[in-house]
């Protein structure tokens, strides 16, 4: 089972190292110590946590009911376009997603600087990795 040590939980968190040890000493995040006399935590403790106490997305606005579950709510940051295709670049929150679509797509949506957009992803293909030397 992978231990995750406190600052690396506190990167995944998006928190402080002293905000995950508040939470260990609290008790509401497990922690072990390990070989090295380091407190650690379970990565399966460490999901659990993430996935119960992650932000709420800022909701959607459009009012759309779909079938894609990866909505995400941004600001658009830039658009390039040229008299066919063109590039439109959302931040979400710490996320940056880019897009590529037809310049005729972009007028129709009004899609510029500043205008707030939902990229919406629905995928077959998600490719996931790991870092080195990690099993």
């Amino acid at each position: 089972m992978p231990k995750i040590r406190i600052r690396d939980a506190a990167a995944f968190l998006a928190v402080s190292d002293d905000t995950v040890r508040r939470w260990v000493d609290a008790g509401q995040l497990p922690a072990e110590t390990d070989a090295s006399n380091r407190k650690v935590i379970d990565g399966r403790d460490l999901a659990r946590f993430a996935k119960e106490h992650a932000a709420t997305p800022m909701a959607d606005p459009s009012g759309v009911q779909r079938s894609a579950r990866n909505r995400f709510v941004g600001l658009v940051t830039d658009v390039v376009t040229d008299t066919v295709m063109a590039q439109v670049e959302l931040q979400c929150g710490p996320y940056r997603v880019v897009s590529l679509m037809s310049s005729e797509a972009v007028r129709d949506l009004g899609l510029e600087v500043g205008a707030v957009a939902v990229a919406v992803v629905k995928s077959t293909t998600v490719i996931i990795e790991t870092p080195a030397g990690v099993s």
